[in-house]
């Protein structure tokens, strides 16, 4: 039998090798998912003047798409127009999303940069031990998910989604430099990896849209498509270190490998 399947092979990127099942993103039983529209499966609509409106369904997102191919329970915590600020100062605690999982994905940004404005800051920003010293900052914000995640299971593997590219010279550079920066925050939790989006994504500029999109936010097929990137970025990461993850079994309880 050939195990190249389970293997990484030499000079492979993350996303080389699509796998429509997600891989070893199954060993889990559970993730969180924290987002903003691109994770809770936005759609958007016109009304009769033409006005766009905007719909969270949650049954095509790629969370959704990815737990049907995987078995595995994702517990979808996003919704459009999330920022990490608000995530952590109200979104949480108001819905109750504060949930022990195996492992977290946190793919957040866009509004926070792109939006709203929010000053992203750096990893200088992040104290893991004392995240109240974090400052308000994209990067501070997302220091004290992490942290607070870490305090409801310490062992939880956490996945940080960089954003895709669009195309567009001046948000590009910002979206690199947020993605650099990402690489460095993943140094300093335990278990914690990027998904870089940024680097092995496709770029999702006008040219993309015109298949994978209905509006700015993806369409079916485009959800469909993130996932299985997602998976198959989440089974890369895995293939790469066996180790970090052959006690999956054991989070949670006082078992260890």
């Amino acid at each position: 039998m050939n195990l190249d399947l389970f293997t990484v092979m030499p000079g492979e990127k993350p996303l080389d090798h699509l796998n429509p099942t997600g891989g070893f993103t199954g060993i889990f039983k559970s993730v969180g998912v924290i987002g903003d529209s691109l994770s809770s499966g936005e759609f958007e609509s016109h009304d009769g003047d033409g006005n766009v409106l905007y719909h969270d369904m949650y049954e095509y997102s790629w969370p959704a798409v990815l737990e049907r191919l995987t078995g595995t329970a994702f517990r979808n915590y996003s919704r459009g127009g999330m920022t990490a600020r608000e995530f952590y100062e109200s979104w949480a605690d108001q819905n109750n999303f504060w949930q022990w999982n195996q492992a977290y994905i946190i793919a957040l940004g866009n509004n926070d940069m792109f939006v709203f404005g929010h000053p992203v800051g750096s990893t200088a920003d992040i104290h893991p031990k004392n995240p109240e010293e974090n400052g308000d900052t994209f990067f501070g914000n997302m220091g004290r998910i992490v942290s607070r995640l870490k305090e409801i299971e310490k062992d939880a593997r956490i996945f940080l989604v960089s954003m895709q590219r669009r195309g567009n010279e001046q948000e590009d550079a910002v979206i690199c430099a947020v993605a650099e920066e990402m690489k460095k925050m993943c140094g300093l939790f335990s278990y914690t990896y990027l998904i870089d989006m940024t680097a092995y994504g496709p770029v999702y500029d006008e040219e993309m849209r015109k298949t994978f999109a209905l509006g700015f936010h993806p369409n079916a097929m485009g959800y469909y498509s993130y996932a299985v990137m997602i998976g198959s970025y989440m089974d890369y990461i895995v293939r790469q270190n066996m180790a970090d993850f052959a006690g999956v079994p054991f989070i949670g309880t006082e078992l260890k490998k």
